[in-house]
């Protein structure tokens, strides 16, 4: 009598494919019903919807600046190392004017500590330092590769897996995120007319924010096509920050301030850890330093234009 399991005459690797799809299989399944009750809840809601809509603008105006990417060649050292410090200044003016100060007026505002200047700035400061704090542990416990030094905590297959540059798209879906927090409660509101030109001036933000994050994936050794794809991902988060932010403002608005100086900490700590020691590696730091003054005013002279 044969005493075997079917499993056993089956070989290893089908095996393990097996199981493959049907992890997949599952993964999809819940990602479906996530997505339908995410759907059902956005569509049943008014306020929510536009959000989601001014979200989803933003989120498009991050996949249109990664399109020059698609058509140019590849760039000198000189000019990726001016890029990288253009991307440096834009997320620079982005924490000081997008993030830090909002957060500081949306704490006033909530009369953190009677409204002073130095509770809200105990707040804000606080969530700075956490945001700083979360990003140095992740680099600190999780293997990754720097742009140019290389890989660390990783060797063979699985490092060549990860690609460089996570931690930059990392930051800047964190900054993207409260873009589209700020969306959402400008709609939330009830000011459509608001919420609109808010969802504009972050969008027109946006282009050169998604031009950077091409040129910087490039600029690591991603292929075109793959850095102009995780471009484009890297505003998805912007639409779903918004319905977050529509969503849960009346709820919890004292969470906002904390936010936004938690995205800031967790940009600040990117640029100075990643972005500027990279741009500087090569001989070219007047160039660097040019674009990031360059890009610092540009998305200065955007957020306070724009509001």
């Amino acid at each position: 009598m044969n005493t075997h399991r079917i499993s056993d005459r089956v070989p290893p690797r089908l095996q393990l494919k097996a199981r493959e799809w049907l992890g997949l299989a599952i993964v999809l399944a819940g990602a479906l019903v996530l997505g339908a009750e995410f759907w059902q809840y956005v569509t049943a809601r008014p306020v929510v919807w536009n959000a989601f809509v001014g979200g989803s603008v933003a989120a498009l105006a991050t996949a249109l600046g990664t399109l020059p990417v698609v058509f140019s060649q590849t760039l000198s050292e000189r000019v990726q190392d001016t890029l990288f410090g253009f991307g440096a200044g834009v997320m620079l003016a982005a924490c000081a004017f997008s993030l830090i100060l909002p957060g500081l007026d949306a704490a006033r505002a909530l009369g953190i500590g009677g409204g002073s200047g130095w509770a809200a700035g105990g707040v804000v400061g606080a969530s700075i330092l956490l945001g700083g704090a979360a990003l140095m542990l992740m680099d600190k416990l999780l293997p990754h590769e720097h742009f140019i030094k290389g890989r660390e905590g990783m060797d063979g297959e699985t490092a060549r897996k990860l690609r460089r540059t996570w931690l930059f798209v990392f930051a800047i879906a964190l900054h993207n995120l409260p873009e589209g927090l700020a969306i959402g409660v400008g709609y939330a509101g009830n000011d459509g007319l608001r919420g609109n030109a808010l969802a504009t001036g972050i969008a027109i933000q946006d282009v050169p924010e998604g031009l950077v994050v091409a040129v910087a994936l490039l600029a690591a050794g991603y292929r075109r096509s793959l850095a102009v794809a995780l471009g484009m991902a890297s505003g998805l988060v912007e639409p779903l920050g918004a319905v977050l932010g529509a969503a849960v403002v009346g709820w919890s608005a004292s969470l906002l301030p904390w936010g936004l100086g938690f995205a800031g900490g967790a940009m600040l700590f990117v640029i100075s850890h990643e972005i500027i020691p990279e741009s500087h590696r090569k001989g070219h730091e007047a160039f660097a330093a040019s674009g990031l003054m360059i890009g610092f005013v540009m998305m200065m002279l955007l957020d306070t234009a724009l509001g």
